[in-house]
């Protein structure tokens, strides 16, 4: 049924939800009447009058883009920040961490495809919060920031920028686990509220493996993304989800590592990441651990400092060792940090080097995960 105005009752009853909220960065298409372009991320969807962006959240109602997830959250836990993972902003921080449905790739061992993979045919749905009620939440449970995480934090853009805004005036720190696929004019708007990202990376950011395995046309636009954020002064650490047999090429980490050093520093943290089977691709093995370090050992010939191996527990990898002495500096036992040698202002006790970390350790003695949803 469609009323005269020419908005459906559908669409009238939807315009009324809480979480559904006029969109960020799109433009009316001249050429095309009722047409708009999503400029949220690097997909840039045309999007006809009553349908929605590639992401399945984003709705053109009466040719204005609308999000349709704005504080519907799937999650609201508590989780230390070496989960993200973050190893040198703030460790051993307690973060709260937030998701929607949705997102913009499509890959095919994705670990929380229940809710990344939602798309609106098959509904939606969540928890309605306001950003006030998640910063509330946040000071109760004395964690030090919010993280954006779970599905892509790009899908739920509006509510991002206005809880990170409050966030930040409340002293919280505010960081992403992101695709890396927002386009830079977005990036820049929420430059001053961000104040670290984790950028995923899988298969080594080979074109032919996010083509195959994740629907995504061109992986190429993540690095201006990076730069980006860096000339807005975030925090940046890069993961790498190794998938063996399809994209675990040694040339591809030896690439990525290069372009890391060149443009973000050799100090830059650089998470080598196992894969565990799930979604489409159960029938595909764990990354062998060998594989792992043979990738790590290629990303430390490149120059990389900080190289770490995450998802095998107990791995020597996952502790943070002395740029210059070698010295380990930080022993972790999976998202836990078991002992903290590092002196006041992050230095090596051994040889005086001072590491490249971002604020001073924070550890707490909580359990996780911590569910507030």
């Amino acid at each position: 049924m469609v009323s005269s105005e020419g908005t459906s009752s559908k669409d009238k009853e939807l315009l009324k939800k809480p979480y559904v909220r006029l969109a960020r960065f799109w433009e009316p298409l001249k050429d095309k009447p009722g047409y708009v372009r999503c400029n949220l991320c690097h997909r840039r969807c045309i999007i006809a009058p009553g349908k929605y962006g590639v992401c399945g959240v984003r709705k053109n109602i009466d040719g204005k883009l609308y999000v349709l997830v704005y504080g519907l959250l799937t999650a609201m836990n508590l989780d230390p920040i070496e989960k993200k993972p973050l190893m040198h902003f703030y460790p051993g921080s307690t973060v709260l961490s937030i998701s929607t449905v949705g997102c913009n790739f499509f890959c095919k061992f994705c670990q929380n495809w229940e809710i990344s993979q939602s798309r609106l045919e098959k509904g939606l749905y969540g928890e309605y919060k306001s950003p006030e009620e998640v910063v509330k939440a946040a000071l109760e449970w004395k964690a030090d920031g919010i993280t954006y995480t779970y599905n892509e934090p790009t899908i739920f853009y509006e509510f991002m920028y206005d809880t990170a805004k409050l966030a930040k005036e409340k002293g919280l720190f505010n960081t992403m686990v992101t695709n890396g696929y927002m386009t830079p004019e977005a990036i820049k708007e929420l430059g001053p509220y961000m104040d670290a990202a984790t950028v995923d990376f899988k298969g080594g950011g080979n074109k032919e493996f996010y083509r195959k395995f994740m629907g995504v046309p061109d992986p190429d636009p993540i690095f201006d993304s990076i730069l980006e954020m860096k000339r807005q002064g975030w925090w940046i650490e890069i993961t790498n989800l190794v998938v063996p047999k399809v994209g675990d090429k040694e040339e591809d980490i030896r690439r990525l590592a290069r372009w890391i050093v060149e443009n973000l520093g050799d100090e830059t943290p650089f998470h080598l990441l196992r894969f565990h089977p799930d979604y489409l691709m159960r029938d595909f093995p764990v990354t062998p651990v060998k594989t792992l370090e043979k990738l790590a050992k290629i990303a430390m010939g490149e120059g990389l400092k900080h190289v770490y191996i995450g998802n095998v527990p107990g791995h020597p990898l996952e502790n943070t060792y002395c740029p210059r002495c070698g010295y380990p500096v930080i022993e972790r036992m999976g998202f836990s940090i078991v002992a903290w040698k590092l002196k006041k202002g992050n230095v090596c006790p051994r040889c005086g080097y001072k590491l490249n970390i971002r604020g001073e350790y924070r550890g707490k003695n909580l359990r996780f995960p911590l569910s507030l949803l």
